[in-house]
């Protein structure tokens, strides 16, 4: 990588340069191979010019901050220096509004702790049931056809979004499942198409692509609609203790509920970031565990050991180390958000590089997950370095860091464990012939190229 010290001697249309990286006309000749896959993008400005690298971009000048101290600066030492009004995020409240996940400095500090009652840590053991049921639908429909190549990228797509729905909503959205898997994704596709350009027309302009959003988020409007009218139905709207419950009976410090538009945002925010990201997840474990049998057999064997092909309990979250280290290492390699963006309020120092006011930031997990100084041979899958504590938690952000670290972080993990540990118990998965390890392809969540076919097994 390149040295401290190494910046050059230019601007950009009067930025000065405050740290190395690629000239204008450089960057310019690689534009295709920076939409077409800009992670490895991101991985080679890294390795060529260091842990904090200029983009020869004037407004807003654009660094990328790839390395441990860094990257703890943006989003803990100094967070109250950076917001949330960036392209990507901007982009992303066309889908979701101004939601927890969006909401700039003010509009989260309201909404956060009026959110977290659902998320407490004595909830957790309710959200069991949700997944177990989930897990053995699954199961039994892939049982009822051994051998069969599935799509098992949709099939955790769905799994998640049944969880998400009696787990956080009390509504049954099975029905409606592969309509708002198709909603989430075509939305999510539309948003990095807009990150990706400095303008795009207008979401009222009937674009192909902007008409597609519009339908992807009526069919996510139409499942709030039906959550709240199943609700409000109920002779006891407003004394249930899962998401809906809190948000029709929350206040905040001068005792204002949320609005209608408030409540909205925020069912569709946790609709598409509460089942995509933990979808995405599960699905890369898959596809390790089926390029590494011998890691699915160790996983196997503890399900055995704990589970007997009962299920889980939330007891038994602690008592399987190996999966929750399989999940992690999962994690490190594929973490579903992998690309952060702030905007730096004012201006700072950052591993010694000056960063002006209003400069875009980018910060990447999976540029930090494989930095060669933080972790032993990090192109490799080993879960074993997360069971033997051999890592520095601090470089390890699948779920963010500091006050914006994501609210569902708990709930993620006792879900994707608890059903990674049913059905690795039961079945074992295998590429089918010319098979092989997906092609991520990052979006605003990694997904794999073409889904997941595997073929799914009886053990």
């Amino acid at each position: 990588m390149a040295t401290s010290g190494d910046v050059p001697a230019r601007s950009y249309l009067g930025t000065p340069a405050t740290a190395p990286g690629p000239a204008g006309p450089q960057m310019l000749t690689e534009l295709r191979s920076i939409f077409a896959n800009p992670v490895d993008y991101l991985l080679k400005a890294w390795r060529e010019y260091g842990d904090v690298v200029q983009f020869p971009i004037p407004r807003p000048p654009s660094y990328l901050v790839a390395g441990p101290e860094g990257v703890r600066r943006v989003l803990v030492g100094n967070n109250a220096n950076y917001g949330k009004a960036t392209i990507q995020y901007r982009s992303l409240s066309l889908v979701t509004g101004e939601g927890l996940l969006t909401a700039d400095t003010a509009a989260w500090k309201r909404q956060r702790p009026m959110i977290q009652a659902a998320f407490r840590h004595d909830t957790l053991p309710g959200l069991v049931p949700h997944v177990t049921a989930a897990g053995d639908r699954l199961l039994a429909s892939w049982l009822a056809a051994p051998g069969t190549v599935r799509d098992v990228d949709q099939a955790m797509m769905e799994a998640a979004l049944e969880v998400v729905g009696h787990a956080l909503f009390g509504t049954d959205l099975s029905a409606d499942a592969e309509r708002l898997t198709a909603a989430t994704l075509d939305a999510l596709d539309v948003v990095i198409a807009r990150s990706r350009v400095p303008v795009s027309p207008p979401a009222w302009v009937p674009t192909p692509s902007n008409r597609r959003l519009a339908r992807a988020v009526r069919d996510l409007d139409g499942a709030v609609t039906r959550i709240l009218a199943g609700r409000h139905a109920m002779p006891t709207a407003e004394g249930r203790l899962d998401m809906v419950g809190i948000l029709l009976s929350a206040r905040d410090e001068q005792g204002q509920a949320l609005t209608s538009a408030e409540i909205r945002n925020q069912i569709v925010t946790f609709i598409v970031a509460g089942h995509e990201t933990v979808a995405s997840a599960l699905t890369w474990a898959w596809a390790l565990l089926a390029a590494h049998p011998d890691v699915q057999h160790r996983l196997a064997e503890e399900s055995d050991a704990v589970l007997g092909g009962r299920v889980p309990g939330y007891e038994d979250y602690e008592r399987l180390p190996y999966t929750r280290a399989v999940i992690d290492e999962t994690l490190r390699l594929y973490p579903p958000a992998w690309l952060i963006t702030r905007k730096a309020l004012g201006p700072d120092v950052v591993e010694g590089r000056e960063l002006p006011a209003g400069s875009l930031v980018i910060l990447s997990p999976t540029l930090l997950h494989r930095h060669p100084d933080l972790w032993d041979d990090p192109e490799r899958f080993d879960p074993d370095r997360f069971v033997s504590g051999r890592i520095d938690r601090r470089s390890f952000i699948p779920f963010g860091a500091g006050p914006r670290m994501c609210i569902g972080r708990d709930f993620a993990y006792v879900e994707s464990v608890l059903l990674l540990a049913r059905l690795a118990g039961a079945v074992e998965v295998s590429y089918p012939p010319g098979g092989g390890m997906p092609v991520p392809n990052p979006m605003v969540t990694v997904r794999p190229t073409g889904g997941l076919p595997l073929v799914v097994t009886p053990r």
